[in-house]
C-alpha cells in the first residue's frame, strides 16, 4: 500500500512540475517532464510485472511468464488488475493442474475483466476445463456465453476448435479419438507388413 502511495505522490508531483515548466515558458524543459510525467502514471496505474508476463503469455514463454508473474504482489494491484492477475495465472497452470486452473479463471471472472474478449477468454478456458472433467453441458453454456461476448471475432477460430471438441464428446474423448486412430493405423500397418 505505501509503495502504490509513494507512486501516486511522485505522479503527482512530477505532473505538477511538468505544468509550472509550461507555465514558465521552458517548453522544452516541459516536454521532457511530460514524457517521464507519462511514464510515471502509468507504473502508477499498471503492474510492470504483469505486463511483462502477458508479454511473455502471447510469446509463449511459460516459465517465464510464471516468473514474472510470482513476482507480483496481488495486494499492491488495483482491483480492477487482480482479474487479469487470476487470469493470467489460471491461464498458465491449465497444463498443469486443472482444479488450480479453474479456481484461478472463476476467481478473474468474478473480480470482473475490463474487456469483454479477455472475459471470453476466460470464459473459453473455463469451458475447456469443463469438457476435460465431463461436464458438457456446462462447457455448451460457456462456450455460447464466450461467442455473445466475443464482439470483435478475436476467439472465432478458438472457439471453433472447442465447439469440434464438444461435439466429439469433450477434450479427452477427442484426444482419446485421435490417439486410438494413430494406434490402430499402426496396427494395420504391423499386419500389413506380417501379411
Amino acid at each position: 500500500m505505501f509503495i502504490r502511495l509513494f507512486k501516486i505522490a511522485l505522479a503527482t508531483a512530477s505532473l505538477v512540475y511538468t505544468i509550472i515548466l509550461f507555465i514558465d515558458n521552458q517548453i522544452g524543459n516541459g516536454i521532457g517532464m511530460l514524457l517521464l510525467t507519462i511514464i510515471l502514471v502509468m507504473m502508477t496505474l499498471r503492474s510492470i510485472r504483469m505486463v511483462i508476463a502477458f508479454v511473455n503469455l502471447r510469446q509463449q514463454k511459460m516459465p517465464e511468464a510464471k516468473k514474472w508473474l510470482s513476482r507480483v504482489k496481488v495486494n499492491n494491484l488495483w482491483p480492477n488488475q487482480r482479474g487479469y492477475y487470476y487470469f493470467l495465472l489460471g491461464s498458465l497452470s491449465m497444463e498443469e493442474n486443472m482444479n488450480e486452473a479453474e479456481r484461478l479463471l472463476k476467481k478473474s471472472v468474478a473480480l470482473g475483466l475490463k474487456q469483454s474478449h479477455d472475459e471470453a477468454a476466460a470464459k473459453l478456458n473455463l469451458a475447456v476445463v469443463a469438457s476435460a472433467r465431463r461436464r458438457l453441458p456446462e462447457a455448451m453454456k460457456l462456450v455460447k456465453e464466450c461467442k455473445r461476448l466475443d464482439t470483435k471475432g478475436l476467439l472465432t477460430k478458438d472457439i471453433k476448435m472447442v465447439e469440434e471438441a464438444l461435439k466429439g464428446g469433450g477434450a479427452r474423448a477427442a484426444a482419446g479419438r485421435s490417439a486410438g486412430s494413430q494406434s490402430s493405423a499402426r496396427q494395420q500397418r504391423r499386419h500389413g507388413k506380417k501379411g
